[in-house]
């Protein structure tokens, strides 16, 4: 008797896909058989900014002082600043150029904006008062006083009143600086608010 062979359908076996990689694409998985797909960001034209928004030509004076070293000292430091700064400029005027009045002065107005400049925000206030005494401070050794601490106390007071539009003028100085300063910070601060009150009301409801 012939025996009838019974065959048997063969499976066929899926083609063998390799499976998704288990973290982001790295190095190895276009070794590995992955497929990679690379998306490269379109650079930045001329003139434009890291978002795409245009952007002019800066300018070198704004360079020069993005460079300019930006500390921001408290109404403490701030004063201990101006005051040692003005009596060692007054130290070398008195050394250099037998005591300049001209040149104190103008030394004074740039010490004067400084000091206005790099006091924080939190002391502005204190700039106005502070550059009076350190001008005081920095006066000592130009006044030129003589016969003991009473001559020299009246030598400073006499340095003080004739050298008074030289005062009001750092004074002044540092008041306009310490004033645009609180005024930006006051509106950045509202900037702030604004924003944050836009975000709350695009926020869903529940």
């Amino acid at each position: 008797m012939e025996q009838h062979r019974t065959r048997t359908p063969q499976r066929r076996q899926p083609s063998q896909v390799p499976p998704a990689p288990p973290g982001g694409l790295g190095e190895g998985t276009a070794a590995a058989g992955y497929p990679v797909t690379v998306t490269v960001a379109p650079a930045p034209a001329a003139g434009q900014g890291p978002a795409g928004a245009r952007t002019g030509p800066v300018a070198p004076v704004v360079l020069a002082l993005r460079r300019f070293p930006n500390p921001r000292l408290t109404g403490i430091g701030a004063g201990l600043f101006a005051a040692l700064t003005m009596f060692l400029l007054a130290c070398l005027d008195q050394l250099l150029l037998g005591g300049s009045e001209a040149v104190y002065g103008v030394l004074f107005l740039l010490v004067s904006a400084l000091t206005a400049y790099w006091v924080r925000p939190a002391d502005l206030v204190t700039a106005p008062i502070i550059v009076p005494i350190a001008f005081a401070v920095g006066v000592i050794p130009v006044a030129g006083g003589t016969g003991g601490f009473g001559g020299q106390a009246m030598a400073v007071v006499t340095a003080l009143a004739v050298h008074a539009g030289w005062l009001y003028g750092g004074t002044l100085v540092a008041g306009l600086i310490a004033s645009v300063r609180k005024i930006r910070q006051m509106r950045e601060r509202q900037r702030h608010l604004l924003r944050a009150d836009r975000v709350a009301a695009r926020r869903p409801r529940p």
